[in-house]
């Protein structure tokens, strides 16, 4: 459901895009070429600052929303999905926040109030808040980062793990092609 927020603003998708038909979709949302929203994903921008503003929230080429996943933002603040970035199954990405290009974000992970950096893979279960995540980390699954010196004990992503999320980002960008090709049969 693409639908505006209580602002007016109604959500620019590119035409390449795949957005399933669950999906909620919602306000001041920018979403790119190639993009795949999974099942049930919801990207709302609704709220606004104490001056009535809101920043959109911005997702980049060719990355994909799986199923599930909550994409939101407190007062109205940013939320920068890079390009070539996944965030998988049932996560929740929480404003402001930004994530860089080529990350890889896992299963039932919570971001909020933190920039995750170019390249970075977090794994399954994990949550990131409050601080920012250099390009190239690889938190560990069920890994909980709450300041920067939280970081002392990660590690730098391995080719294992770029190798990782480059597949899943490609499995996506075909998995646009081959729904937009079936769109005009639901």
């Amino acid at each position: 459901m693409i639908r505006k927020n209580p602002s007016g603003d109604l959500p620019v998708i590119h035409e390449s895009a795949f957005v399933d038909p669950t999906a909620i979709i919602c306000g001041k949302v920018f979403i790119g070429a190639n993009v795949f929203i999974g099942p049930y994903a919801v990207i709302r921008a609704d709220e606004v600052d104490a001056l009535g503003e809101m920043e959109p929230i911005v997702i980049g080429a060719n990355s994909n929303i799986q199923d599930g996943v909550v994409i939101h933002s407190k007062s109205g603040a940013r939320v920068q999905i890079g390009e070539h970035t996944s965030i998988a199954h049932r996560s929740i990405v929480h404003g402001p926040c930004v994530v860089g290009d080529g990350v890889f974000i896992g299963f039932n992970t919570v971001l909020f109030n933190c920039t995750v950096g170019k390249g970075c893979v977090v794994r399954h279960n994990s949550v990131v808040e409050g601080c920012d995540l250099p390009d190239g980390f690889h938190i560990p699954s069920t890994t909980n980062i709450h300041v920067d010196s939280d970081l002392s004990n990660v590690k730098q992503v391995g080719f294992s793990e770029t190798d990782f999320s480059e597949s899943i980002v490609q499995t996506n960008v075909d998995l646009v092609k081959g729904y937009k090709k079936l769109q005009n049969e639901f």
